[in-house]
């Protein structure tokens, strides 16, 4: 079985660490705990756009710091205009002269992509802004599987920012497909399904413990087309818990991804609604 690489080409931007670290806005990671993450090797950082622990962070860091870390941040507009004003205000939250990913943000039918790339939609500005380097590359945020597949196709994104997980593994078939010939990036989300893939379901097998959270990121780095798999704790203990992944990091046995696989099925199909 090949090794798990810990560390992958980003595109143009450089090589990431594959484990990345988010904030939702309903976490408590504090200004220390994202330095903290960064010293233990972790260079990708998704902001959530709102003021908290990771803006003050990256506005605290040295311009050398700021250097050595891919900013994504979670991008709302959908307009020229309004994406103007988004862009001038992340800049300024963050006190950087750059963002390197912007995704816009869940993109969730085709009518939202066709405004964003419609005429005054804010694809002119946001392209516009990635020629003069204020952003280095534009991704998309979305659930909807077909709908990251075409946008991928249609050249006007840099990566993909999608849900994959031992519960839902749809993207193996409708976007992995498209994005890996293009050598396109993709960050995968919700990993832990919410928790739910760290936690019994009534049909497990007799004496069965269900595999610590750790494992169900190594699950979703085996597989190549994921770039990055970001994760999202919501305080130090929690993100140290996530952190030993770097600590050990290897390549899961034939066993270990057969027993994920078939408890993220059982998750999938006992965990309740999950769109």
């Amino acid at each position: 079985m090949p090794t798990v690489p810990q560390h992958t080409q980003f595109g143009t931007l450089g090589a990431v660490c594959r484990l990345g670290l988010a904030t939702r806005g309903n976490t408590h990671l504090s200004p220390d705990d994202v330095h903290h993450a960064v010293e233990r090797g972790v260079n990708y950082l998704n902001w959530c756009a709102r003021t908290d622990g990771m803006s003050q962070a990256i506005r605290d860091m040295s311009d050398a710091q700021r250097r050595d870390v891919f900013v994504a941040a979670q991008f709302m507009a959908r307009t020229a205009d309004s994406a103007k004003r988004e862009l001038d205000e992340m800049l300024a939250e963050l006190g950087t002269e750059y963002i390197d990913v912007l995704t816009y943000y869940y993109v969730e039918h085709e009518d939202q992509w066709r405004q964003i790339i419609g005429r005054g939609g804010a694809a002119d500005m946001l392209e516009n802004a990635r020629s003069t380097g204020q952003v280095r590359a534009i991704g998309m945020t979305t659930h909807q599987r077909p709908l990251a597949a075409t946008v991928a196709q249609s050249g006007r994104l840099d990566m993909l920012m999608v849900r994959y997980n031992a519960a839902h593994r749809g993207a193996e078939d409708e976007v992995f497909p498209v994005t890996e010939p293009r050598g396109m990036p993709v960050v995968a989300f919700t990993i832990t399904r919410w928790g739910a893939l760290a936690k019994p379901t009534p049909v497990d097998p007799p004496a069965f413990n269900p595999p610590p959270t750790p494992q169900w990121y190594r699950f979703a780095l085996q597989h190549p087309a994921v770039t990055v798999a970001i994760m999202a704790p919501n305080d130090r203990e929690q993100l140290n818990e996530n952190l030993t992944i770097l600590d050990d990091w290897r390549t899961l046995t034939d066993k270990e991804l057969e027993t994920l696989a078939a408890h993220g099925q059982r998750v999938r199909e006992h965990a309740g609604r999950f769109p």
